[in-house]
Protein backbone atom coordinates (compact mmCIF):
# COMPACT_ATOMS: atom_id res chain seq x y z
CA UNK A 1 0.00 0.00 0.00
CA UNK A 2 1.54 3.21 -0.74
CA UNK A 3 2.26 5.53 2.17
CA UNK A 4 0.04 8.01 3.46
CA UNK A 5 3.33 11.31 2.61
CA UNK A 6 3.36 9.88 -1.10
CA UNK A 7 -0.39 10.56 -1.71
CA UNK A 8 -2.30 13.07 0.44
CA UNK A 9 -0.62 16.41 0.06
CA UNK A 10 -0.30 18.63 3.70
CA UNK A 11 -3.85 21.11 3.22
CA UNK A 12 -4.42 22.08 6.77
CA UNK A 13 -1.08 21.84 8.53
CA UNK A 14 -0.35 21.04 12.72
CA UNK A 15 -1.07 24.68 14.60
CA UNK A 16 2.47 25.32 16.53
CA UNK A 17 1.97 24.70 19.73
CA UNK A 18 2.44 28.09 20.69
CA UNK A 19 -0.61 29.22 19.22
CA UNK A 20 -2.54 27.09 21.33
CA UNK A 21 -5.10 29.32 23.54
CA UNK A 22 -7.07 28.14 26.48
CA UNK A 23 -9.92 27.26 24.04
CA UNK A 24 -7.98 24.47 22.61
CA UNK A 25 -7.08 23.11 26.35
CA UNK A 26 -10.28 23.27 27.42
CA UNK A 27 -11.60 21.66 24.40
CA UNK A 28 -9.39 18.43 24.50
CA UNK A 29 -9.53 18.29 28.08
CA UNK A 30 -12.79 16.26 27.74
CA UNK A 31 -11.12 13.28 26.02
CA UNK A 32 -10.61 10.19 28.12
CA UNK A 33 -7.86 7.10 27.94
CA UNK A 34 -9.66 3.94 27.69
CA UNK A 35 -10.97 3.11 31.32
CA UNK A 36 -12.01 6.66 31.46
CA UNK A 37 -8.42 8.42 33.01
CA UNK A 38 -8.16 11.77 32.63
CA UNK A 39 -4.70 13.38 31.10
CA UNK A 40 -2.76 14.74 33.95
CA UNK A 41 -2.90 18.47 32.82
CA UNK A 42 0.67 19.27 34.34
CA UNK A 43 2.17 16.38 32.19
CA UNK A 44 3.47 18.40 28.58
CA UNK A 45 1.27 16.83 25.89
CA UNK A 46 3.30 14.93 23.22
CA UNK A 47 4.09 15.49 20.08
CA UNK A 48 0.86 14.21 17.98
CA UNK A 49 -0.04 15.94 14.37
CA UNK A 50 -3.40 14.91 14.48
CA UNK A 51 -3.85 16.85 17.60
CA UNK A 52 -2.04 19.52 16.43
CA UNK A 53 -4.51 19.73 13.35
CA UNK A 54 -7.71 19.69 15.59
CA UNK A 55 -6.25 22.62 17.09
CA UNK A 56 -7.28 24.92 14.81
CA UNK A 57 -11.04 23.80 15.38
CA UNK A 58 -11.99 23.80 19.51
CA UNK A 59 -15.21 23.35 19.10
CA UNK A 60 -15.16 20.72 16.36
CA UNK A 61 -12.17 19.25 18.52
CA UNK A 62 -14.51 18.99 21.93
CA UNK A 63 -17.32 17.42 20.04
CA UNK A 64 -14.87 14.81 18.36
CA UNK A 65 -13.11 13.61 21.89
CA UNK A 66 -16.24 13.91 23.55
CA UNK A 67 -17.00 10.78 20.93
CA UNK A 68 -13.83 9.59 21.14
CA UNK A 69 -13.31 9.03 25.14
CA UNK A 70 -17.59 7.34 24.83
CA UNK A 71 -15.87 5.09 22.26
CA UNK A 72 -13.11 4.50 24.17
CA UNK A 73 -15.14 3.31 26.99
CA UNK A 74 -18.03 1.85 25.29
CA UNK A 75 -19.61 -1.54 25.90
CA UNK A 76 -17.48 -3.08 23.31
CA UNK A 77 -15.00 -5.29 24.25
CA UNK A 78 -11.38 -3.55 23.41
CA UNK A 79 -10.53 -6.06 21.18
CA UNK A 80 -13.29 -5.75 18.81
CA UNK A 81 -13.32 -2.09 19.31
CA UNK A 82 -9.57 -1.73 17.73
CA UNK A 83 -9.70 -4.73 15.45
CA UNK A 84 -12.30 -2.68 12.96
CA UNK A 85 -10.47 0.41 13.63
CA UNK A 86 -7.74 -1.09 12.43
CA UNK A 87 -9.47 -2.64 9.57
CA UNK A 88 -11.69 0.34 8.62
CA UNK A 89 -8.59 2.62 8.48
CA UNK A 90 -7.24 -0.42 6.37
CA UNK A 91 -9.99 0.55 3.99
CA UNK A 92 -9.91 3.89 3.90
CA UNK A 93 -5.91 4.15 3.41
CA UNK A 94 -6.06 5.82 6.99
CA UNK A 95 -2.28 5.29 7.70
CA UNK A 96 -2.14 7.38 10.93
CA UNK A 97 -5.23 6.18 11.89
CA UNK A 98 -3.66 2.52 11.60
CA UNK A 99 -0.64 3.44 12.98
CA UNK A 100 -1.97 4.77 16.32
CA UNK A 101 -4.80 1.57 16.44
CA UNK A 102 -2.33 -0.94 15.74
CA UNK A 103 -0.56 -0.56 18.44
CA UNK A 104 -3.59 -0.09 20.44
CA UNK A 105 -4.53 -3.18 19.14
CA UNK A 106 -0.63 -5.28 20.64
CA UNK A 107 -2.30 -3.59 23.66
CA UNK A 108 -5.19 -5.59 23.80
CA UNK A 109 -4.15 -8.30 22.70
CA UNK A 110 -4.44 -8.39 19.40
CA UNK A 111 -1.07 -10.83 18.23
CA UNK A 112 1.26 -9.30 15.22
CA UNK A 113 -0.50 -12.42 12.81
CA UNK A 114 -3.85 -11.00 13.28
CA UNK A 115 -2.94 -7.52 12.62
CA UNK A 116 -1.35 -9.25 9.62
CA UNK A 117 -4.27 -11.10 9.12
CA UNK A 118 -6.73 -7.45 8.86
CA UNK A 119 -5.95 -6.41 5.69
CA UNK A 120 -7.07 -9.55 4.23
CA UNK A 121 -11.08 -9.01 5.38
CA UNK A 122 -13.26 -11.51 7.07
CA UNK A 123 -11.92 -14.62 4.81
CA UNK A 124 -8.88 -15.42 6.75
CA UNK A 125 -8.13 -18.50 8.48
CA UNK A 126 -7.02 -16.62 11.43
CA UNK A 127 -10.13 -15.75 12.39
CA UNK A 128 -13.15 -17.29 14.23
CA UNK A 129 -16.55 -16.71 13.82
CA UNK A 130 -17.50 -13.83 16.33
CA UNK A 131 -14.22 -11.93 14.74
CA UNK A 132 -15.03 -12.78 11.22
CA UNK A 133 -18.65 -11.47 11.61
CA UNK A 134 -17.89 -7.94 12.83
CA UNK A 135 -14.78 -7.96 10.04
CA UNK A 136 -17.63 -8.72 7.91
CA UNK A 137 -19.58 -5.90 9.02
CA UNK A 138 -17.13 -3.35 8.90
CA UNK A 139 -16.77 -4.17 5.05
CA UNK A 140 -20.42 -4.31 4.44
CA UNK A 141 -20.56 -0.96 6.28
CA UNK A 142 -17.47 0.37 3.89
CA UNK A 143 -19.10 -0.30 1.04
CA UNK A 144 -22.52 -1.06 1.00
CA UNK A 145 -23.58 1.50 3.70
CA UNK A 146 -25.33 -1.20 5.13
CA UNK A 147 -25.10 -4.64 7.52
CA UNK A 148 -26.51 -7.61 5.68
CA UNK A 149 -29.44 -9.76 7.94
CA UNK A 150 -27.00 -12.73 7.62
CA UNK A 151 -24.07 -10.47 9.39
CA UNK A 152 -26.45 -8.52 11.53
CA UNK A 153 -27.94 -12.31 12.93
CA UNK A 154 -24.13 -12.91 12.89
CA UNK A 155 -23.52 -10.23 15.57
CA UNK A 156 -26.19 -10.36 17.34
CA UNK A 157 -25.64 -13.94 18.45
CA UNK A 158 -22.28 -12.79 20.75
CA UNK A 159 -23.39 -8.85 21.25
CA UNK A 160 -25.66 -7.20 23.11
CA UNK A 161 -28.38 -4.25 21.47
CA UNK A 162 -25.99 -1.41 23.17
CA UNK A 163 -22.75 -3.52 21.57
CA UNK A 164 -24.44 -3.73 18.63
CA UNK A 165 -24.96 0.27 18.30
CA UNK A 166 -21.61 1.19 19.93
CA UNK A 167 -19.48 -1.28 16.61
CA UNK A 168 -21.54 0.63 14.33
CA UNK A 169 -20.72 3.90 16.01
CA UNK A 170 -17.45 2.59 16.22
CA UNK A 171 -16.73 1.85 12.64
CA UNK A 172 -18.86 5.28 11.36
CA UNK A 173 -16.48 7.41 13.46
CA UNK A 174 -13.19 5.93 12.60
CA UNK A 175 -14.71 5.64 8.57
CA UNK A 176 -15.02 9.93 9.01
CA UNK A 177 -12.22 10.16 10.93
CA UNK A 178 -9.62 8.24 8.35
CA UNK A 179 -11.49 10.15 5.39
CA UNK A 180 -11.45 13.71 6.88
CA UNK A 181 -7.61 13.52 7.82
CA UNK A 182 -6.60 12.37 4.12
CA UNK A 183 -8.41 14.98 3.03
CA UNK A 184 -6.37 17.12 5.56
CA UNK A 185 -3.46 15.92 4.30
CA UNK A 186 -2.16 14.76 7.99
CA UNK A 187 0.99 13.60 7.74
CA UNK A 188 2.61 10.83 10.63
CA UNK A 189 4.79 11.84 13.54
CA UNK A 190 7.98 11.92 13.53
CA UNK A 191 9.46 8.15 14.51
CA UNK A 192 6.17 6.53 13.30
CA UNK A 193 6.03 3.54 10.72
CA UNK A 194 3.53 3.68 8.21
CA UNK A 195 1.70 0.78 6.46
CA UNK A 196 3.82 -2.40 5.99
CA UNK A 197 5.95 -2.14 2.86
CA UNK A 198 4.81 -5.13 1.25
CA UNK A 199 1.51 -4.41 0.54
Amino acid sequence: MTSHRDTFPVRIPPRPRAEWDEEVEAAFSVLTRPGGAKRDPSTPRPPSNIMDVFAHHPNLARGWMTLNSHLFNSTLPARVRELVTIRIAWLRRGEYEWVQHVRMGKAVGLTEEEIAAVSGGSESVAWDRSDAAVLRATDEYAQDHYVSDETWAELAADLSTQQLMDLLFTIGAYDMLAIAMNSFGLQLDEGMTGFPEST
